[in-house]
């Protein structure tokens, strides 16, 4: 749903929809409804040693502002390491995975354009009744394969166990 007049918006730190994703907990700051369908904005924390599945978004362009600990990112050939005030962007269409590093969670804005993210997270996902890390059990693959596809992602491959 879009809406054809924005307003602004302002959510406090505990604020936003919660859910556990794949193992994270993921707070919706900004959503589609929220931009007019430019963009989602949500907060990720990411526990040590997490990796998503090789994947790429077939329309999104996807971003990340590190706020906390560090990951390993690779996209296509590239990898690079990326630490706190560290921006990552990920662009449609190109392979991409990343590692949590091993001591402490990830902590992150992540910022997919156009909106729509919190969509697949939604469906995926369970809403958060209490936000502490370690997540609920693990997702069924195969439901986690046929909402990727019905948001646009292919997934390509295993999460990565290290990244070289």
């Amino acid at each position: 749903m879009t809406s054809t007049s924005a307003r602004p918006l302002h959510r406090r730190p505990d604020e936003g929809e919660a859910l556990w994703f794949l193992g994270n907990l993921v707070t919706i700051k900004a959503g589609r409804a929220d931009t007019r369908g430019r963009l989602t904005v949500a907060e990720f924390v990411n526990p040590a040693g997490f990796a998503p599945p090789l994947h790429r978004h077939l329309e999104e362009d996807e971003a990340f502002y590190v706020l906390a600990g560090a990951a390993r990112f690779r996209c296509e050939e590239q990898v690079f390491d990326a630490g706190p005030g560290d921006f990552v962007l990920l662009p449609v269409g190109k392979p991409h995975t990343f590692l949590v590093g091993g001591d402490e969670p990830l902590r992150a804005l992540q910022i997919t354009t156009p909106g729509g993210f919190e969509d697949f997270a939604a469906e995926v996902g369970e809403p958060a009744t209490r936000r502490e890390l370690p997540a609920p059990g693990p997702v069924d693959p195969e439901r986690l394969g046929h909402a990727a596809a019905r948001h646009q992602l292919e997934l390509l491959g295993p999460p990565p166990v290290a990244i070289p």
